[in-house]
């Protein structure tokens, strides 16, 4: 049977996708990972079986999602995807000898037991059955072709270090100058012993030893310039690195940040560390240590083969024992994280839940769960050091039965006259210059596995269309007509099963007016401004700018004219005055003043020890929601656009800021288009047009006046809130 081919997944949230493509490969198809997450409509939450479901469907598979019991997965085509531990996907490819072989995207290839994988896949109210996704191919399978683009690229990352490419000389030379001040120290050893010693010349051992001396400056030197010029490389290539990436993120479309978790994010400008230190750590020490292991095997075969035949022999035995426990070490790893990761829950737990705990008199209860956690968590360190002192044993007694070997028939060289006892101090030297490499090595692969892992998640980003695409001609001009036009939209989430959010709703919004769009919670207000502001595409219908569609306008030059207060907008760790002047280097004061007029703040600023100067957000003082409100609300009148878009921009101030800023704001207005979202009716009674929405569908519009007149749905929220006191 072919090997299982494993895929790791590269954000939290990838283990469905990930397993897709581990399936489709061990079936002979490569697919992209980005290409199946957005096959299954991946979101935060993951992807759920019914996405997985329709997505492996579309690339050539039948699906069937089942509760199977032990005995019917055994039964089972496999490979298959298993639900896991209620909040995960691995897929099953082998049951053998009642072990089953789990590739699980998150920790690797792994080989448990029944009683473990009982505990972790059985899930339904009797513990006797689990959810699984059984997959075979159809002949559309076997049409698709490879899909290009999921390769490793490594040439786009040695093209840094082809920028330092004197530099990388300068180190390579001055790594090729440290092995051969090495390579003299053995030989000036040698001399001591045969010639020195032998023929009692004190000035001789003087000069050599002088000569040592010399040797140690001279590596000393070529030491430390070169790791002056190592870190000179590195950072510029670290540097380079992550100033690319970050503007390629810059360039994603804002629907790609809503798809991933920030950990996700932050992994992979993380991951720039791992390859610049391969490249510049790993990689180059691994190229001194194969050179040295080079120079000196050659140098040791010189003085005697069958020394040289010893030390490769015991250090081929040596890697091999190594790699013989990396299997049982990923096993116990992958069961010790789980119990490791329920001990931390349950920490939190009795930490957190103190009051509960108490109120209920289950102290005891809760201690014995906790404790029994603890036992097993011992079992599984026990087996661990258990595993260690095996191989730490088998590893000593390798190296040191290769030590006493080579001893032995040195000596025996040196007493059959085949060797000097110089050279076999010589040898000696040599042995444990060699020992250092193989180690070297053995570090290299485990790095490269990670840059490997590191470099799939940075192709993967870079690979990412942009948000406006080089290749496409755009508009960088509005058109004369200004007025908005939404036709026939329909929109629903990423997702497996979502409902449209917004189904087939079309409406005017005329240049110079205000429409105002309210309704329920749930109801779509947000995502049409979300639509107008083009973080998402609609699924059906166009929007257009005065008779052109919004797509053709460069999205640079359609943000430029949109000022925005989202009800989650942003404040930035800086001062009030570059948190009001987003984007600008040196802010207009008139602007500035004008802003904070408006946006009836200056009361706040100026009771601050540094006005205008002092620093807020996460790193600065604390400023409530209000504050926080009329601080957006000011950022939007500083960029004096054309559009304007609120969503329940007001909704965090007392009545009296409300009205006040409200009262400015109306004047702002004039000759702008404006869209405001909001729940609080008092907010939209003077707008020209008000749109109701509900479920997704626009159920009346008009003026505030012809909307109650109706006594209809806007009549009733109305006469709600007013029942309500609000």
């Amino acid at each position: 049977m072919k090997p299982f081919v494993f895929y790791k997944q590269h954000d939290q949230m990838d283990c469905g996708p990930a397993c897709l493509r581990m399936v489709a490969k061990h079936y002979g198809r490569n697919f992209r990972l980005q290409n199946l997450r957005e096959l299954c409509e991946i979101n935060k939450e993951g992807v759920s079986m019914l996405g997985m479901s329709d997505a492996i469907e579309k690339i050539g598979f039948r699906s069937l999602g089942v509760k199977l019991s032990i005995a019917g997965l055994k039964e089972a085509e496999l490979p298959c995807i298993l639900h896991w531990r209620q909040n995960h996907f691995v897929v099953l490819y082998k049951i053998k000898n009642n072990k089953f072989y789990i590739a699980d995207p998150a920790n690797g290839l792994v080989v448990i037991n029944e009683d473990d994988f009982n505990r972790n896949w059985l899930s339904t109210a009797d513990g006797n059955e689990g959810i699984a996704l059984l997959l075979s191919p159809t002949p559309l399978f076997y049409e698709q072709e490879d899909e290009k683009g999921s390769e490793l690229r490594w040439g786009f990352l040695l093209r840094y270090l082809v920028t330092y490419r004197q530099l990388v000389t300068q180190l390579l030379f001055g790594l090729g100058i440290g092995s051969l001040l090495q390579l003299i120290t053995p030989f000036l050893t040698q001399s001591i012993v045969d010639i020195g010693i032998n023929t009692r010349n004190l000035n001789f051992i003087y000069i050599i030893l002088f000569a040592q001396t010399a040797l140690i400056i001279g590596r000393a030197s070529v030491d430390f310039i070169r790791s002056w010029i190592l870190l000179h490389i590195s950072t510029r290539v670290n540097i380079s690195i992550l100033t690319d990436f970050l503007i390629k993120l810059m360039k994603l479309p804002i629907s790609f940040f809503d798809t991933k978790m920030t950990g996700d994010i932050m992994q992979r400008m993380n991951d720039q560390k791992k390859i610049e230190g391969f490249l510049t750590g790993s990689t180059l020490s691994t190229l001194f240590s194969l050179f040295n292991l080079l120079i000196f095997s050659v140098v040791l075969a010189y003085y005697n083969a069958t020394i040289f035949l010893v030390f490769a022999t015991c250090s081929a035995l040596y890697t091999i024992w190594i790699m013989l426990f990396l299997k049982r070490r990923r096993e116990l790893n992958y069961k010790s994280f789980d119990v490791a990761s329920k001990n931390q829950s349950s920490i939190v737990q009795l930490v957190g839940g103190m009051q509960e705990i108490k109120l209920n008199n289950c102290e005891q209860q809760k201690r014995w769960e906790w404790e029994h956690i603890q036992a097993r968590l011992f079992k599984f360190n026990v087996k661990s050091l258990a595993l260690s002192q095996y191989q730490q044993g088998g590893a000593t007694f390798i190296n040191e039965g290769k030590n006493l070997l080579i001893t032995f028939l040195s000596a025996q060289a040196v007493i059959n006259g085949n060797l000097t006892l110089g050279a076999m101090v010589a040898v000696q030297y040599i042995v444990g210059q060699l020992s250092s490499p193989i180690e070297q090595l053995l570090g290299f692969i485990q790095g490269f596995q990670d840059a490997r892992i590191s470099l799939e998640r940075l192709n993967e980003i870079h690979q990412m269309a942009d948000e406006e695409p080089l290749d496409k001609e755009w508009n960088h001009t509005l058109p004369e007509n200004k007025s908005l036009s939404l036709a026939n939209i329909t929109f629903r989430y990423p997702g497996a099963g979502n409902e449209p959010v917004l189904e087939n709703i079309s409406f005017q919004i005329p240049q110079g007016k205000t429409t105002a769009i309210v309704g329920m919670s749930g109801s779509g207000k947000t995502t049409v401004l979300k639509l107008l502001l083009r973080f998402y595409e609609p699924q059906k219908g166009e929007i257009k700018v005065g008779g052109h569609p919004i797509n053709n306008i460069g999205f640079k030059t359609w943000r430029s004219q949109c000022g925005v207060v989202m009800q989650d907008g942003f404040i930035f760790s800086d001062s009030i005055e570059r948190n009001i002047a987003v984007g600008d280097e040196y802010p207009d004061k008139e602007k500035l003043r004008h802003a904070i007029k408006v946006a009836n703040i200056h009361d706040f600023i100026d009771g601050l020890p540094l006005g205008l100067n002092t620093k807020i957000g996460a790193e600065g003082n604390g400023i409530s929601q209000g504050q926080r409100q009329r601080m957006l609300i000011a950022r939007a009148v500083y960029k004096n656009p054309e559009y304007l878009f609120f969503d329940e921009a007001t909704n965090a101030l007392d009545a009296n800021n409300e009205r006040i800023i409200m009262n400015n704001l109306g004047e702002f207005f004039n000759g702008r288009t404006v869209v405001i979202v909001a729940h609080r009716l008092s907010t939209v009674s003077n707008a020209d047009n008000i749109i109701l929405l509900d479920k997704g569908r626009i159920i009346e519009q008009g003026s505030h006046f012809e909307l109650t007149a109706l006594k209809g749905s806007y009549y009733q929220l109305v006469k709600n809130q007013l029942e309500l006191g609000t």
